[in-house]
């Protein structure tokens, strides 16, 4: 694998690291299984791409894709909570209109910003490549929202919402709203995602109706993967472990397509996907009777 192509992986690694986050949220915090996801990441690559094409600063145009994302979902959680309808069913509701929401958003199925001023263009006049430069920058950008994460899931209203994914019988016996800290945690959650989406669209230079899917995928092969890789007991663990998941994913998918051996094709992603997840999820289980074994010794 070419210096490069590994770097490239870093970084887009780094980039899904954010929705891998978004991801830890929903489906480990809140125990809410949320296909939202495969929506709000166009979603906000869809919001940041117009605003800038039409002349808005990159960072205000990525604050509202942040935005954007936190109202789909609160629409997702809403149609939970309020109208009762199943978790899934109310994401894959929410995610079905995300599609003809970002065609609206766009007016086209995509938006090229060649030419145009990105959060990312600043690291141009640093006089080192680029592709050395971004994904230092992302390193420090998820690594400050990580623990922005890590201090909120610790601090009252973070713990509210661990015991409302945790037991939501005994979180309301203690006086808590858990319908608010569902909603409030699905906001979040996507609002990482759109995140990741408006950034990844100034990074590839383009934001396309098509960028959600399999996204859901992608995001909990890195939360099951960097559970497999390390100990998630600990908050800062789990998200540290949701970012490393990210990049091993990543590099793990170029490996394999730049092993000429492996006759591996850009084609055969959702194969290789596929069988990485399988593995992260039957590894802990694997090494469960060996761990056992050894304390037994």
């Amino acid at each position: 694998m070419s210096q490069i192509a590994f770097l490239g992986a870093i970084e887009v690694g780094l980039l899904f690291a954010l929705v891998a986050l978004g991801v830890y949220l929903s489906f480990r915090i809140l125990q809410f299984p949320d296909l939202t996801v495969d929506g709000s990441f166009p979603l906000g690559a869809a919001v940041c791409a117009s605003m800038i094409v039409t002349g808005s600063d990159p960072y205000i145009a990525s604050i509202a894709a942040a935005l954007a994302g936190a109202c789909a979902g609160i629409v997702t959680a809403w149609l939970n909570v309020r109208l009762k309808i199943l978790h899934l069913l109310a994401s894959i509701l929410t995610m079905i209109a995300l599609y003809s929401i970002n065609l609206r958003i766009m007016g086209r199925p995509n938006v090229a910003l060649l030419g145009e001023t990105t959060v990312f263009s600043p690291l141009e006049n640093f006089g080192t490549p680029t592709y050395i430069v971004l994904p230092i920058a992302l390193a420090v950008l998820v690594f400050v929202l990580k623990l922005a994460l890590d201090w909120f899931l610790n601090s009252e209203i973070g713990l509210a919402m661990r015991a409302t994914g945790v037991n939501p019988r005994m979180a309301r016996a203690q006086g808590i709203n858990t319908n608010r800290y569902i909603i409030g945690g699905m906001a979040l959650s996507n609002a990482l995602v759109a995140l990741a989406g408006a950034l990844f669209a100034q990074s590839q230079g383009a934001a396309d109706v098509t960028l959600g899917v399999g996204v859901i995928v992608v995001g909990l092969a890195a939360v099951i993967g960097g559970e497999a890789i390390m100990n998630t007991a600990a908050v800062w663990r789990a998200t540290f472990a949701c970012i490393i998941g990210s990049i091993v994913y990543r590099l793990a998918v170029a490996g394999a397509l730049n092993a000429d051996m492996l006759g591996l094709k850009a084609q055969d992603l959702n194969l290789i996907t596929a069988v990485l997840v399988t593995l992260a999820m039957v590894l802990p289980g694997v090494r469960m009777p060996f761990r056992k074994k050894g304390r037994g010794q």
